[in-house]
């Protein structure tokens, strides 16, 4: 229609458009950002390193950190690149719900984007499946249900699952690349983020649609405090540190009643600031179930924790 698309700079991105424009640079950055959704980053990362405790790894080797750093970064990749292909699979419905999305708004083009996301795969495989088999294993389930889910996630009501599965896959790969094993504490941190994820999901399925949410899927979000106490006293474990432990649950509790409110208990339901709440909220369940840690690493939960909420200030969480 000739008008400049509502978008922070007025420009379009260089990968798109050759007319004359303003803040180019800006905008295309601005725009990479919003279709990566890096405000749910930290989660990632808290999750690559409460799995690394609860496997029972650690940080005090060149050979550790190392191996850490690859799998960072690799989950990292990962994690981009299952965003930006989620925008890529979606671009029809995006056109249609959510016109402020980066490639209906002309900020880039659906082009850029499935090249960039698969190419942010490649290089996330490419970190972790050199580490050991079962890391290479969990690393090619990770990415096949990164896109099994950005596929099908829009036509079928089960997609929670599938996403949820894809955390249990994150949880199970920092597992194994801290001690190429499975550990039955890593088993149920896995399972604990998987059902808080589905519960999540079923909330943000009807972010962009509106609609009645079903309220059982939020008793998912519970599941996490009974397996953390479950975690915490397996026979053989070290000693458990209650004061820890309860100072954690207490206040993963509360800010999941906190999140659910904006939903279930007021008069216009605003799905995304309980989607959001619940989406920082995934740091503070791995610091319940790495809560029997030292204190020094639970002040790391807590920093990505008020990461996870600065970013969502300036990039949309969803």
């Amino acid at each position: 229609n000739g008008r400049w698309p509502n978008w922070p700079g007025r420009g379009y991105c260089l990968l798109t458009d050759m007319r004359p424009k303003r803040d180019t640079s800006y905008g295309c950055f601005k725009a990479m950002l919003v279709l990566g959704r890096v405000s749910n980053l930290p989660t990632v990362w808290s999750n690559c390193l409460a799995a690394w405790l609860l496997a029972g790894g650690a940080l005090v080797g060149t050979a550790d950190v190392q191996r850490f750093a690859w799998l960072i970064a690799g989950a990292t990749l990962l994690y981009l690149a299952g965003m930006f292909l989620n925008d890529a699979f979606d671009v029809q419905f995006d056109r249609k719900h959510r016109t402020e999305r980066p490639i209906p708004s002309g900020a880039i083009s659906a082009k850029a984007v499935w090249i960039l996301g698969i190419v942010q795969m490649a290089l996330g495989l490419g970190c972790v499946v050199w580490i050991n088999p079962l890391a290479a294993l969990c690393a090619l389930g990770l990415a096949g249900g990164i896109l099994w889910y950005d596929w099908l996630h829009k036509r079928i009501i089960w997609s929670p699952l599938i996403m949820g599965l894809c955390r249990f896959l994150l949880y199970l790969l920092a597992g194994v690349v801290a001690v190429d094993c499975v550990t039955l504490p890593l088993i149920l941190g896995a399972v604990a983020l998987c059902s808080y994820v589905v519960g999540l999901s079923n909330i943000a399925r009807r972010e962009a649609t509106g609609g009645r949410v079903n309220s059982w899927p939020a008793w998912l979000l519970a599941l996490p405090l009974l397996l953390a106490v479950a975690s915490a006293c397996l026979p053989g474990g070290v000693e458990v540190a209650w004061s820890r432990l309860i100072f954690a649950a207490c206040l993963y509790a509360l800010w999941i009643v906190r999140s659910l409110l904006f939903t279930f208990k007021s008069i216009m339901p605003q799905y995304g600031r309980t989607v959001s709440g619940l989406l920082a909220g995934i740091v503070l369940l791995d610091f319940l179930l790495a809560a029997n840690q030292e204190m020094q690493t639970g002040m790391l939960f807590l920093l990505l924790f008020g990461l996870a909420l600065l970013f969502q200030r300036y990039i949309p969480a969803t």
